[in-house]
């Protein structure tokens, strides 16, 4: 009797720690949650602050001091929230809006904050600023003017806020609707699904998507023309093309850090078809060429992070694979350290034009 109760704990068991398994191994595949959280967009841009904030060696329970900016400055007395020592990971999506001359802008957005969240404080302090409110699945959804446009906010957890500055409020819904399975091993959006495969391993940072959807495209290209125009500026880039841009290391981001190890840069351009992408290839070649033809010429930086940005962009380089652009080249920590020193304060409230 015993032998055959232990029998079928086995028989049990084992299906059941192999179908384990199978789902963390499926969860460690799949994309980071907030990237899983977002709507159906035009582009995602992902940010883990996490590894940076160890690496630059900022105590997340450290007092930081008072910001530049007064606004800033009162929305982190007002929240207990700083973005440099609370934001540990955020996840945007864009959307291209058909009337770039509309309230919204040519691009609108929807995001996910995740980190250390003072509910006690960001909650009142976001209801001060409604001027309405809604209930969806439990959630309650503030409403808040922004410069002529209406950003909806919700809590998701005690340790994440969703945001979007969407006309309607489909896509603020749709974050809501995807939270409440979470759990389950979701590859996100349809973008997510179709390009977070393409992103390199251990990248701390990346974006999927069109390519001009982070920059302002306007005026639109000229007629007869699908090259990108940015503020009268045509650049070697078809306008329809899509991007896989990451920066990530090979080891341990602190350990890399600290012995003066290299971020690697990477950006992948897919174009409809093989001429295209070696037409562009050749083109942004030969610009990178004159760059570095002229540069022994130009001033010489005084700063380490400057001069950590020029090695990095004499180390570029650019291949053509079929229909793809692979834009590679390495930089090194001092520039890491640059962007992401705490004595930076360029943050905004919700209030300012980030939320535009």
């Amino acid at each position: 009797m015993l032998r055959k109760r232990t029998r079928n704990t086995i028989l049990i068991a084992v299906p059941l720690l192999i179908l384990l398994a199978f789902a963390i191994f499926l969860r460690m595949k799949a994309p980071p949650e907030p990237a899983r959280l977002l709507p159906e967009s035009d582009a995602i841009l992902y940010v883990d602050l996490k590894p940076l904030r160890t690496a630059t060696h900022l105590d997340p329970k450290k007092s930081l001091p008072p910001a530049d900016d007064p606004a800033y400055q009162h929305f982190v007395d007002a929240t207990g929230f700083n973005f440099e020592r609370d934001l540990d990971e955020v996840a945007i999506a864009l959307h291209q809006m058909p009337d770039p001359k509309g309230p919204n802008g040519p691009v609108a957005f929807s995001a996910v904050f995740q980190g250390r969240i003072d509910r006690k404080k960001m909650g009142p302090y976001l209801a001060s600023l409604a001027i309405s409110r809604e209930t969806y699945e439990g959630n309650e959804i503030l409403s808040i003017p922004s410069d002529g446009r209406t950003v909806r906010v919700t809590f998701l957890g005690y340790d994440m806020v969703a945001t979007s500055n969407m006309p309607t409020p489909e896509q603020i819904h749709s974050i809501v609707e995807r939270y409440r399975t979470a759990a389950l091993p979701s590859s996100g959006s349809s973008l997510l699904a179709e390009r977070y495969g393409d992103v390199p391993l251990l990248s701390f940072a990346w974006g999927i998507g069109r390519l001009g959807l982070p920059f302002v495209i306007y005026p639109p290209p000229r007629y007869g023309s699908n090259q990108l125009q940015i503020m009268g500026l045509t650049l070697p880039i078809p306008a329809d093309a899509t991007f896989i841009a990451s920066v990530g290391f090979d080891a341990n981001l602190a350990t890399a850090l600290a012995h003066s190890g290299s971020v690697h840069l990477r950006v992948d351009e897919i174009t409809t078809d093989a001429a295209t992408a070696e037409a562009t290839t050749q083109t942004l070649q030969n610009l990178l060429n004159l760059y570095r033809t002229f540069q022994p010429y130009t001033q010489q930086p005084t700063t380490r992070e400057a001069a950590a940005l020029q090695l990095a962009l004499h180390s570029l380089h650019i291949q053509h694979h079929s229909n793809r652009v692979q834009l590679s080249g390495t930089a090194s920590a001092d520039i890491i350290r640059g962007l992401f020193s705490p004595t930076v304060h360029n943050l905004t409230t919700p209030n300012d034009s980030t939320t535009k």
